[in-house]
């Protein structure tokens, strides 16, 4: 609770949007996503840093089961 009398302290500026990527991000020595028609599709390179399925549908899910989210055991 504030003291009415106190003045609140300054909130700290929020940071600017990030701006829209031209291309691909790199992280290490792969990509990590690429565009395909607007669209972003991420690397298995990305997914496996990630550590689990998202069970989005990713089309190069590395993960068995595939598009579970939660998924952790590698597709051979």
């Amino acid at each position: 609770m504030t003291h009415p009398q106190r003045p609140r302290a300054a909130q700290p500026a929020t940071p600017p949007a990030a701006e829209a990527v031209p291309g691909p991000v790199t992280t290490r020595s792969q990509p990590d996503f690429y565009l395909e028609n607007g669209n972003v599709v991420f690397t298995a390179a990305y997914h496996l840093r990630r550590g689990a399925c998202c069970g989005s549908g990713c089309r190069h899910c590395p993960y068995d089961p595939p598009h579970v989210e939660g998924s952790r055991g590698l597709a051979r």
